[in-house]
């Protein structure tokens, strides 16, 4: 388990949230896919040795999660758009600051 990853332990609370969104064919698979995609990629960017390659994975996390915040406004759901934004401003900030 990783400790001291505020940003990974965000997202992964944030899917568990986002399973109790109701949705159905491909943008239910679209949804479930790029959500889990983002604690993942932070997960493997972590063990990374090099802040470039840590880097590629935070980026492609947060491709996942602007994804995410496009389906989410798609179907009009506020609640989760707020955590959303508020993942996503953490997985822009680690992004940046992985050098």
């Amino acid at each position: 388990m990783i400790k001291n990853f505020r940003t990974l332990d965000l997202a992964k609370e944030f899917y568990k949230e986002c399973k109790h969104l109701e949705l159905s064919g491909a943008i239910k698979d679209q949804f479930d896919r790029a959500s889990l995609s983002i604690p993942l990629n932070l997960a493997e960017g972590s063990a990374k040795p090099t802040a470039k390659d840590r880097r590629k994975f935070y980026f492609i996390a947060l491709g996942s999660m602007r994804e995410i915040e496009t389906i989410l406004d798609l179907q009009n759901e506020q609640t989760l758009m707020i955590k959303a934004n508020i993942l996503a401003a953490h997985i822009y900030k680690l992004c940046k600051n992985t050098v």
